[in-house]
């Protein structure tokens, strides 16, 4: 349960102001089924986590052990670092966008998660969870915390948010888990 919820927790946080939270808002004002937007975003986080978790047990597996806590520890403090970085909403017109709701939500999702820091944390929870299934599972239900108001009630919501007040939070939040990461590793 501890994975369920520590995902939840680190994912929902660390998805504010990103950018994926950015082109759900761009999407929400582009297509009027909000519904089809959810379940985009419900698939793309579900496959695209499910492989970074599953990414994280196998490094888990692979790295030493005398290493691993020191580098989940160490990469949970650098992400909370990155989240101090404001993401841009680099999202634009595509031919996904004539696909429909489902589809290009889906598409450009999935895309904008590669490498972004949900992803990464996703791995690392992965890693230091050894559990697939329940990380992927919190980090979806994660995703869909920050992301769902947002495609219902896009601009009223960001208006009240202080993003750079929910970073400072994220980023606190990511140092704390790295600090106990190296200190008491979860196994």
């Amino acid at each position: 349960m501890e994975a369920v919820l520590t995902s939840i927790s680190t994912v929902a946080l660390a998805e504010m102001g990103d950018k994926t939270q950015l082109l759900a808002l761009f999407l929400a004002a582009r297509f009027a089924s909000k519904f089809q937007i959810v379940l985009g975003i419900i698939a793309a986080t579900i496959i695209n986590h499910l492989i970074s978790a599953w990414l994280g047990v196998q490094i888990a597996n692979w790295v030493p052990d005398a290493w691993v806590n020191w580098l989940i520890g160490a990469s949970f403090i650098a992400v909370g670092l990155w989240i101090l970085i404001p993401d841009k909403d680099d999202s634009e017109d595509s031919q996904f966008m004539k696909s429909g709701a489902f589809i290009a939500t889906f598409i450009l999702f999935f895309i904008a998660e590669v490498g972004d820091k949900t992803q990464i944390a996703t791995v690392l929870l992965g890693a230091n969870y050894h559990s697939v299934l329940w990380v992927t599972v919190g980090s979806t239900i994660g995703m869909l915390i920050a992301n769902v108001p947002v495609v219902y009630a896009g601009q009223w919501l960001m208006q009240r948010i202080d993003p750079k007040k929910t970073r400072i939070a994220a980023c606190v939040l990511f140092v704390v888990m790295g600090i106990a990461a190296i200190l008491y590793p979860a196994v």
